[in-house]
């Protein structure tokens, strides 16, 4: 018995939920595309839940943003756009006022310094009107290539691949990238996808990590992907 059992090879549980799905070469790309196509269909209107009016509105709402829900930042700037109206505004308010005026955000000393900075640049180098390429938006102080993909996106409608935590959790667990960078997570999102999908593709990922695909309880049962996710427990 001990002979026949030391011949036996041990076979190796893959983790809990792992699935045999392509995660690398032509396969991979066409299950990314059809996850693309499927998450689409579910979220045809997906688009950010920022609220603004201007290219200058969504700056700094999505400055606001950080680790922080977009509801909440919609209740502040209400009142914020209407006392700041243009980026000199931003740039002279007093900071102390505005660390109060966003305080409920969080992180509200960096993001304070954040808006003051870049809104500085936006009055002092482009004339006050933000700018529209992601060379010139990243030249601002405080301003990150998430940041300016929204603006890029969202309201010049240019093909960009937003990277926020739900992006990365989801790219992550669709098994779509292996890496946690989130510029490398965009250049893999690119290379997968056509370029009219990019920002769809980004807004309806954003949607469904809200709404199914939750951070510590997702709901692997109600997600319309769940066939071609790498990660399911169903």
């Amino acid at each position: 018995m001990r002979d026949r059992a030391a011949g036996k090879k041990r076979v190796r549980r893959g983790r809990p939920g792992r699935r045999s799905l392509s995660t690398s070469g032509p396969g991979l790309k066409k299950r990314a595309r059809r996850i693309a196509s499927m998450l689409l269909k579910e979220y045809p209107h997906a688009k950010t839940a920022l609220k603004h009016k201007s290219p200058l509105q969504l700056l700094v709402a999505t400055i606001l943003s950080a680790q922080c829900t977009d509801a909440r930042v919609n209740q502040v700037t209400k009142e914020l756009f209407r006392k700041y109206k243009t980026a000199a505004d931003f740039a002279a308010a007093d900071p102390a006022e505005l660390e109060q005026e966003i305080h409920s955000l969080g992180f509200f000393r960096q993001k304070t310094r954040n808006i003051i900075q870049c809104c500085g640049d936006i009055a002092e180098r482009h004339g006050g009107r933000v700018p529209d390429t992601l060379e010139g938006l990243t030249s601002l102080r405080g301003v990150g290539r998430k940041t300016a993909n929204v603006v890029l996106g969202s309201v010049h409608g240019k093909p960009v691949v937003v990277v926020d935590t739900h992006v990365k959790r989801l790219s992550l667990r669709l098994g779509l990238t292996w890496n946690t960078d989130p510029d490398r997570i965009e250049q893999d999102l690119m290379e997968l996808l056509p370029e009219d999908a990019w920002r769809p593709f980004s807004d309806a990922l954003i949607l469904h990590g809200r709404a199914v695909c939750r951070a510590r309880r997702p709901g692997c049962e109600a997600c319309v992907v769940e066939s071609l996710c790498t990660s399911s427990t169903c």
